[in-house]
């Protein structure tokens, strides 16, 4: 198949379901179906050429040594397949087992869907479900890694695009996604952690970045917490289907219980990026207020509004000789006066080095404008005590609400970030003396200016100019009357 081949195959596991669920819970059921079947054909495909290289041994050929995973013969597709009624727990009982048979790898991987629910999925759909998927061999010689991998992604794109305000919680713009890991650069054999990891597309990114670039990209260490669980195991299965599998992605509150602990204090790591849950209401500011791991070195943020949180957090969390943060943000963060306190510590902490303004519609339908905050424990010398203000609202394609960045806006805020320098009506190098004059207000607009072009009036001047031409129409109009008379 191509790849288009088989994005077409894919999504039609999707609309085999159309009408029997919310298309906002597709996902909980056609990925793990997917992976189960990934799984399966793998194992078989293991397990034809280790029977080949011990000249038919089938006891050799069944060790674990010879596989990536472990598919009990009760749990394999096949024998689903053969089943005609009750489908959904023998469904369950296979992802199960399998689960079981791995369960350093594999634990809770299929999440918790409801497949024994027939009200949901009747035997007759999961059928069709199941057939549809048998179609095509999903082994590593007929569909690679990196060709799985991106109609993988391809599927929580189509996702997103049908789950409406939710798919922010799992999906961030691919194209915003890019420009992150560019900035970032991560190198192999550095540590990436995502607090809020979704799907685990910031993770995933940078691993392929490495790749792409032709380096190590398999000593790379990637870390995330997502406190959603179908989404955690949408975010390891995204991993294991791309071919990576030195990853640790753990299901929790990250405020609440942050996963990744060294000697009881936060793990830090090298390189940190993120797509927080802007403004979440429900969250344990009473505990923060006592953080046993110090997250709250700049106060307590108010009930309201957890993005603070999220930031100090990642604060805490990165590495100190070599840490570095790349964090999409509503511009809010930059200026709330409720906020303003630790927004004025954080600015005087100097571990700010840009903010990037980003176009509407960025968000997954969210008309709100983006921005990336970018940070650095290590920033070179020459940017220490500055700060990179870039305004690039404009420089974003709107698709029906749907904004993306294309390759050229891309290279263009990568290139005025490596830069650092002042770009008439773009970007503006501020010093944190200047930032504090502002009282820690950090909107761009108050450091880089727009010049307004000889057609942006005031309502006065517009006024004025209208009234005349109204006094010029009414004389030519007499005019014309006395000619007629």
């Amino acid at each position: 198949m191509t790849q288009k081949e088989l994005e077409k195959y894919l999504w039609g596991a999707a609309t085999a379901l159309r009408g029997t669920i919310d298309a906002g819970d597709y996902k909980q059921y056609i990925f793990p179906l997917l992976f189960y079947k990934r799984i399966c054909d793998v194992y078989d495909e293991e397990f034809e050429r280790a029977l080949t290289d011990s000249d038919g041994d089938m006891e050799y050929a069944a060790f674990a040594e010879n596989h990536h995973f472990q598919v009990p013969e009760s749990a394999h597709w096949k024998t689903v397949r053969e089943t005609t009624t009750n489908v959904g727990v023998a469904i369950q009982d296979a992802m199960r087992d399998i689960e079981k048979a791995n369960p350093e790898t594999l634990y809770g991987i299929f999440g918790d869907a409801s497949w024994t629910n027939k009200n949901r999925l009747s035997d007759e759909t999961l059928i069709n479900l199941i057939e549809h998927f048998s179609q095509h061999t999903l082994s590593l010689a007929n569909v690679p890694d990196d060709k799985l991998g991106n109609a993988y992604e391809y599927l929580i794109k189509e996702f997103a695009d049908d789950s409406g305000h939710t798919a922010a919680e799992f999906y961030t713009n691919r194209t915003v996604v890019t420009l992150m890991t560019k900035i970032m650069d991560p190198q192999p054999g550095e540590s990436v952690y995502d607090p809020t990891c979704g799907s685990g597309g910031l993770l995933l990114n940078c691993a392929l970045h490495l790749k792409e670039e032709g380096k190590e990209y398999r000593t790379l260490k990637l870390y995330g917490q997502e406190i959603n669980l179908i989404t955690s195991a949408i975010a390891r299965m995204n991993m294991f289907m791309h071919g990576i599998e030195e990853f640790s992605i753990v299901r929790g509150d990250t405020l609440a219980r942050p996963a990744f602990l060294h000697n009881d204090e936060l793990k830090t790591f090298n390189v940190i990026l993120a797509n927080p849950p802007y403004s979440i209401k429900a969250w344990g500011r009473k505990t923060f207020e006592n953080d046993p791991y110090g997250r709250n070195l700049w106060g307590t943020p108010p009930q309201g509004c957890a993005d603070y949180a999220f930031q100090q957090h990642i604060h805490k969390s990165m590495d100190k000789e070599n840490g570095r943060y790349a964090i999409l943000w509503p511009h809010g963060i930059l200026f709330r006066d409720m906020e303003a306190e630790m927004r004025r510590k954080m600015v005087q902490e100097d571990q700010i080095e840009a903010v990037i303004g980003l176009g509407p519609n960025l968000f997954y339908n969210s008309p709100m404008e983006a921005m990336i905050l970018v940070g650095n424990t290590n920033k070179p010398k020459e940017r220490k005590g500055k700060v990179l203000f870039i305004n690039g609202k404009e420089d974003v394609i709107d698709n029906k609400g749907l904004a993306y960045l294309t390759n050229d806006h891309i290279d263009k805020f990568y290139k005025a970030f490596k830069n650092f320098n002042d770009i008439p009506n773009y970007a503006k190098v501020a010093s944190i003396e200047e930032i504090l004059s502002h009282d820690g207000n950090m909107n761009i607009n108050f450091y880089v200016k727009k010049e307004k072009s000889s057609e942006d009036f005031s309502f006065g001047k517009t006024f004025s100019l209208w009234n005349e031409s109204s006094k010029e129409l009414k004389k030519s109009m007499g005019e014309l009357f006395e000619v007629l008379k």
